[in-house]
């Protein structure tokens, strides 16, 4: 369970990072929806697990936003010094969200098993 500290940090680092990709980046492979899902500080807080979802045309370009933020994490880790108050700047490791993914061909499952139902019920 994580202690009230590394519940702060994670907050600040999240909003920070969300910022930094968003508004100071000025890669051009770098566009889309790109979002902070979680961020898991170590309870040491001198490093901290950054996962991000991209909504992206294709799994290509997915990859290929993803790998430029992995190009840019020393530039990320030093902005991120300005957004916080601590002695250490934790070294973040990025991971690639998934789960957004996932939900959404959930949901779309349940729409084509909805449609398959519908026509039954309309027969009645």
């Amino acid at each position: 369970m994580p202690s009230r500290r590394q519940e702060r940090m994670s907050r600040v680092i999240k909003e920070a990072v969300s910022d930094i990709i968003n508004n100071h980046l000025q890669d051009p492979r770098i566009e889309g929806f790109i979002s902070v899902t979680e961020v898991r500080p170590e309870p040491d807080l001198k490093s901290a697990e950054v996962y991000i979802s991209i909504m992206a045309e294709n799994e290509s370009k997915q990859r290929m936003i993803f790998t430029a933020i992995q190009h840019a994490a020393g530039r990320i880790q030093a902005l991120l010094g300005d957004y916080i108050e601590s002695r250490y700047c934790p070294h973040l490791y990025f991971h690639l969200d998934e789960r957004l993914k996932k939900t959404m061909e959930t949901m779309r499952l349940i729409d084509e098993v909805s449609k398959e139902f519908k026509p039954e019920e309309e027969k009645k």
